[in-house]
């Protein structure tokens, strides 16, 4: 698919962008409103067609947890029977806990850890089933409050019975943004992954005592200005880290529901890289 098509929809995606503005755009690149139809389900996430795991093996429990104000809810999973494992909070794109996140949290799980996917919608009523709808309530998350209900979700994990205390997270995309806000944030955080995130200021990285790991597809240029500021402060602030940039990929490389954008390579191989951290970090 023409890069120019899959960069509006990462525009349309990441901005406040309506979806009639998106699809008039769209009629222009693909020369016609039927021919923009026809591509759009090429484009939008299909959670049908999306891998997931046998997860007879796995306790699977809906949670939660006190937040800043009010109850924050989330996804629990971990391998059945199994106690004192490595916890890892699993942090959404920017439309919510949609399924799709839910089965990376089962997949973290059945790599022998403790997982929580957090909804960070709760205070909002909990993600919609529209998407569009869930993009436009992050917009209304106060980033404040936003943060401190991550942190408790983390600090949930490590009193949890089934836990080891030992704590990371891995994000994508908003989310990746969030864990190196939770690696900045969180003196305790052992491990964090960020997927294809927004970086954090370089006055910050000095308080991270995290080992941090980034992925980032080699096309996604909007994220991709941030990095040399960051790698730079990272490399200054002695952080142990490790930055991965996969070439001819976009963003949201890992998301298999979004057929456009998903790279089986690349996502196999962050995937495999990100859960070598977590055995090497959390146990």
């Amino acid at each position: 698919m023409d890069q120019k098509i899959i960069n509006l929809y990462d525009s349309y995606t990441h901005s406040k962008l309506s979806r009639k503005d998106f699809m008039k755009k769209l009629a222009i690149l693909t020369g016609g409103t039927a021919m923009a139809l026809t591509i759009l389900p090429l484009l939008e996430n299909n959670y049908v067609a999306a891998a997931t795991i046998n997860d007879d093996n796995l306790s699977i429990e809906n949670i939660t947890y006190a937040g800043v104000e009010g109850e924050m809810k989330g996804v629990l999973v971990k391998p059945k029977g199994k106690k004192k494992l490595g916890t890892v909070v699993v942090i959404h794109e920017n439309r919510g806990l949609n399924p799709h996140i839910i089965e990376v949290t089962k997949r973290v799980a059945a790599e022998g850890f403790l997982a929580l996917g957090i909804d960070a919608l709760s205070p909002l009523g909990g993600t919609p089933t529209d998407e569009d709808k869930g993009r436009e309530l992050i917009g209304k998350l106060d980033p404040e409050k936003n943060l401190q209900n991550y942190l408790k979700g983390l600090e949930y994990l490590r009193n949890h019975k089934d836990g080891n205390g030992k704590t990371a997270c891995v994000g994508f995309c908003w989310g990746g943004g969030m864990a190196n806000k939770l690696a900045v944030n969180d003196p305790k955080l052992n491990a964090a992954v960020a997927y294809y995130g927004a970086q954090v200021k370089a006055e910050d990285v000095s308080k991270i005592k995290a080992s941090v790991m980034l992925h980032y597809g080699g096309l996604d240029e909007r994220i991709n200005a941030g990095i040399p500021a960051y790698e730079a402060a990272l490399k200054q602030n002695k952080v142990d880290y490790q930055l991965f940039i996969y070439e001819g990929v976009n963003h949201a490389f890992n998301n298999d529901t979004s057929p456009t954008r998903y790279n089986e390579a690349a996502a196999k191989l962050a995937w495999q890289r990100t859960i070598d951290l977590f055995k090497a970090k959390i146990g």
